[in-house]
């Protein structure tokens, strides 16, 4: 057996996949983008407070992106072996989750807005600003959760063009409404945060109803009706929850941890808020297609499970490895020699755009290490069926190491905030030496009976 793919189909896919999914991604992360640059343009005190109002909706979006994983996981496996009529009760299931997700978020948001951003800043008007923003823009939680599981069901039987139509329309209302409602023109009232709130959820509004027309007269792969949505198999139920749940958690696990990232430098001023707002949103442009590299790896090897194809999985593993590599470097040198150009586009303070190049510059280093260990164990572990080890790995050097480290640097010893931000991206890298033993060691792949809750080690 060779030690690295020679198909080429294994690479089309992959990198056809990665494409699309990571345009997507591109413009979905635009759509921050242009929140950022108008709201920057308006004020800086706007910036920080739709900064933190936004680690509120990351939670919500790690959630979201937890159940539509372990979707995506069990769904591509059914894809490899033809059987849609699972794959329809498993997005049943996995919309029955997200519907709920997406309420319990709005009732907490819209009922205590202030609390929830009193935790990431201690500036009376940046939290103003944010509570003016999340009121509205909590209405769009539901829209989003059930986007991105229709989305996912596709995705799993990789029909991912719509996906980057979809953002492309989301980012074209968004950013003319926002320079409509933000400013006031056109006869418009300025209503600042408020506008860019009322933008975020027209969008989201539009963008299901894309969606949902794309499934009931174009999709011509699994035919999805509403009567689907509401019926529900045990079997697939209690195998999804064993797979899923550490998804879930891992994500929920992962979104807190991200949000108390930004409380942590959230009290090192609004300066400290804006730079980091402005570093993670240029991060996750440029990085779009680490992450993407994920998702199609999901796809790629569960569906190889599916089709009976354990041979493979070897080869597969090998070669992504090294084009995850490949991706990081790429990815660190485009972040690096963008920087500069990039900051130029915002109006804030010296001080906060010093420190966001100071900032993106780390990040230009530690993105290596994401784009290696990120989709090697989220992609090729968890696909494989493993995925309790996620969130075993992440809850260690994450809370155990990570952020008591950060705590000690920003609140005891008041070093700079760049250095806490170095504290936080560090398990980026650390989490390298973890994710080699682990993929190498293949001892991921987990097969299960879709009626049960059982499932096994797979040799390969």
């Amino acid at each position: 057996m060779s030690l690295f793919v020679r198909e080429a189909s294994f690479y089309k896919r992959f990198f056809t996949l990665t494409l699309i999914i990571g345009l997507q991604n591109i413009i979905t992360f635009g759509v921050n983008l242009s929140d950022n640059l108008m709201i920057g343009g308006y004020s800086e005190s706007a910036l920080s407070g739709i900064a933190i109002a936004n680690q509120i909706q990351f939670v919500l979006q790690m959630l979201v992106m937890g159940v539509s994983e372990g979707l995506v996981i069990m769904a591509s496996r059914y894809w490899g072996a033809n059987d849609v009529g699972s794959i329809k009760r498993i997005a049943s299931i996995g919309m029955r989750l997200s519907i709920l997700v997406g309420l319990l978020m709005w009732v907490i948001v819209f009922f205590f807005p202030q609390s929830l951003l009193s935790l990431f800043a201690n500036d009376q008007s940046v939290i103003a600003e944010g509570t003016k923003f999340v009121k509205i823009i909590c209405f769009s939680y539901l829209f989003f959760s059930v986007t991105s599981i229709l989305l996912a069901t596709l995705r799993s039987v990789e029909t991912v063009k719509i996906g980057f139509i979809l953002s492309s329309t989301t980012l074209i209302i968004n950013v003319c409404l926002n320079y409509v409602l933000i400013y006031g023109h056109f006869g418009f009232p300025s209503l600042g945060v408020q506008g860019s709130a009322i933008a975020t959820l027209s969008a989201r509004m539009i963008e299901l109803i894309i969606v949902c027309v794309f499934v009931k007269r174009y999709d011509r792969k699994i035919y999805l009706k509403l009567r689907d949505f509401f019926t529900i198999e045990m079997g697939l139920f209690k195998q999804y929850v064993k797979l899923g749940s550490p998804i879930l958690m891992s994500n929920f696990i992962w979104g807190i941890a991200m949000a108390t990232q930004t409380s942590i430098l959230g009290h090192m001023g609004a300066a400290a808020i804006a730079a980091n707002s402005i570093a993670t949103t240029i991060f996750q442009i440029v990085s779009v297609v680490v992450f993407a590299s994920a998702s199609a790896t999901t796809i790629v090897i569960g569906k190889t499970i599916g089709e009976g194809n354990m041979d493979k999985i070897v080869s597969y593993a090998k070669t992504l490895q090294m084009l995850y590599l490949v991706i990081g470097l790429c990815t660190g040198a485009a972040l690096f020699v963008t920087k500069d150009y990039v900051l130029g586009l915002y109006t804030i303070s010296g001080e906060a755009k010093d420190l966001a190049l100071q900032f993106m510059t780390v990040l230009s280093v530690t993105v290596c290490g994401t784009a290696y260990q990120m989709p090697s164990l989220t992609g090729i572990v968890r696909s494989g069926g493993d995925t309790k080890f996620v969130l075993y790995n992440d809850t260690i050097f994450m809370w155990l190491i990570v952020l008591p480290a950060s705590a000690l640097c920003s609140f005891v010893f008041h070093l700079s905030p760049v250095v806490t931000f170095i504290c936080l991206k560090s398990d980026q890298i650390l989490k390298c030496f973890v994710a080699i033993v682990k993929v190498n060691r293949f001892k991921w792949v987990r097969t299960f009976d879709p009626y049960s809750s059982d499932s096994k080690e797979t040799a390969v």
